[in-house]
This record gives structure tokens, sequence and C-alpha cells, in this order.
């Protein structure tokens, strides 16, 4: 007996499937993150202590719901098969930016985490790409560290 042959629509089924059921945990997750961020008490301050979960949980939300989306679209798309690679990169990418965090701090690694992942997601111009990355990790890095006073890891440079 020979085992079936798998087809790239079978893997592609499986992939759409395994991000619809990812979308949906993400969901789920955004309600608990929600309820429990709804449950925390305001602070003094115009960003108390529910800031962070409640942006969470929005963000889990619609990247849950994304995903449910696409994955409804994509099984009446053709696959691409590059889709893994890319996938494995990503994932690559972000634990290099756990593992350097430390050493070059939340500015720097974050930069090289969504530069990376713009580039590897299909983003043009590399180069204003790279002006973005920057950018949008200097702004989060001045919410959370300077507004909300989480401290962020900062590197050698103090960012």
């Amino acid at each position: 007996m020979t085992a079936p042959d798998v087809t790239d629509a079978d893997t592609g089924e499986r992939e759409s499937r395994a991000s619809a059921a990812l979308g949906a945990l993400m969901l789920l997750a955004a309600i608990l993150v929600l309820v429990d961020a709804a449950g925390l008490r305001g602070g003094d301050s115009t960003l108390g202590p529910a800031a962070a979960p409640t942006l969470i949980g929005v963000l889990l939300g619609v990247l849950g719901a994304t995903l449910l989306v696409r994955s409804r679209r994509s099984l009446r798309t053709p696959k691409n098969p590059r889709r893994l690679w890319r996938l494995a990169a990503l994932v690559v990418l972000l634990i290099a930016f756990a593992l350097v965090l430390p050493f070059l701090g939340y500015v720097v690694s974050a930069a090289i985490l969504f530069t990376g992942a713009a580039l590897l997601l299909g983003a043009p111009q590399p180069a204003r790409i790279v002006a973005y990355g920057w950018t949008l990790a200097a702004i989060v890095f001045l919410v959370f560290d300077r507004l909300i006073g989480l401290t962020l890891p900062a590197g050698p440079w103090g960012f």
C-alpha cells in the first residue's frame, strides 16, 4: 500500500483552515483581553492601566478577523508555494528579534523586525521601508516608555 498523494491544493486548503482556526483563536483571545482590560481600575493619568491591554485586545481582534476573512478568500485563489518559505523567514526574524532585544535595545531590534517583516511581505521601495521601520519603532518606544511608563529594553545607546 502506498500513501495517498498530497497535492498543493490539499496543502493550501489545510493552510487556509489553520489560518481560520488561528483567526478564531485570536478573536477569542481578543474578547478575553478586552473583558479583563475593562475590569482594570483607571488611574489618575490619561492613559491608565487598561490602555495597553485594550490596544492589544483591539489589535488581536482586527488581526483575527482579517485572518478569518483571508482564509475564506484563499480557498478560492491559486496557491503560492513561496508562502511557506516566507512564513518560515518571518518566524526566524521574530526569534532573532527576541534574541537580540536585550543587547541592541527595543528601538534597534524593532526597527530590524518591522523592516524585515515588511520586506518579506513584499513591500516596495526598501529605502522607504527602512525609514518607516525606524520611525515606527521610535514612536512605539516613545509611547510605551514615555507616555504610558512601561520600560522597554534599552540598548547600549539608551533606547
